[in-house]
């Protein structure tokens, strides 16, 4: 018997995987066709989708969430973007699940400080 994990586990299980640096979990759980958009950039399909998650990945410190919300197959989860190039940033992260599928992912923070950080870095 197969289980479909709804789009909230969907959540959870990308934001644990992700913070663990887990991306073969990461790349089960997304559509080949997902589709992002977020401040730093986009991305069109499971392996840019990855790219960008594994380049963030390497400045990621944690994932503080402080809310998840589910209504169907979309979720959205707050929660704060720990880095080791800038203060903790406020983050709202949108997704849509089809075929049980992370299929869209839409991201919001203000990246100045992260921005600044990779500028220093360099």
């Amino acid at each position: 018997m197969t289980t479909t994990k709804s789009a909230r586990e969907l959540a959870e299980t990308y934001f644990t995987a992700w913070e663990a640096g887990d991306f073969d979990t990461v790349r089960g759980l997304l559509a080949e066709d997902v589709d992002f958009v977020g401040p730093l950039g986009t991305a069109s399909g499971v392996d840019e989708a990855l790219g960008g998650l594994r380049g963030l990945g390497q400045v990621l410190e944690r994932i503080d969430v402080k809310a998840r919300v589910a209504d169907g197959d979309d979720v959205i989860t707050w929660f704060e973007l720990c880095t080791s190039v800038a203060p903790p940033a406020p983050t709202a992260n949108w997704m849509h699940v089809v075929e049980g599928r992370i299929a869209r992912i839409r991201v919001t923070f203000d990246p100045r400080g992260m921005l600044a950080g990779f500028e220093q870095r360099t």
